[in-house]
């Protein structure tokens, strides 16, 4: 999923392989495919991909995944949504209404 970026450096989605039993939840919940199968565990498919929803983290039983949810350009985008108006930080983020994403 090259072209959808986010603030990359900045992800806080952590992944603890060791941890995958190979459920295939975190495949099947990310609507961005930031995980994928590699044999009977998921990996990291895309990690700059991730919007930081925490579906993955949510839907993990096992305490492989760990993300801040509402952060970053996710909580712009969802904000943007129910304002129904552009994509901003806003000011409480230092922007004052320029973009973040």
């Amino acid at each position: 999923m090259a072209e959808l970026r986010y603030l990359e450096d900045v992800i806080t989605l952590k992944y603890d392989e060791a941890k995958c039993t190979g459920c295939r939840m975190c495949v099947a919940v990310c609507p961005h495919a930031v995980f994928e199968m590699d044999g009977n565990r998921a990996r990291l498919a895309d990690r700059g991909a991730c919007m930081e929803c925490g579906a993955c983290a949510r839907n993990c039983a096992f305490g492989a995944i760990e993300v801040e949810s509402g952060v970053g350009c996710a909580s712009a985008i969802i904000a943007s949504y129910f304002r129904r108006g552009p994509v901003t930080c806003g000011p409480e983020n230092g922007t004052a209404g320029g973009t973040c994403c």
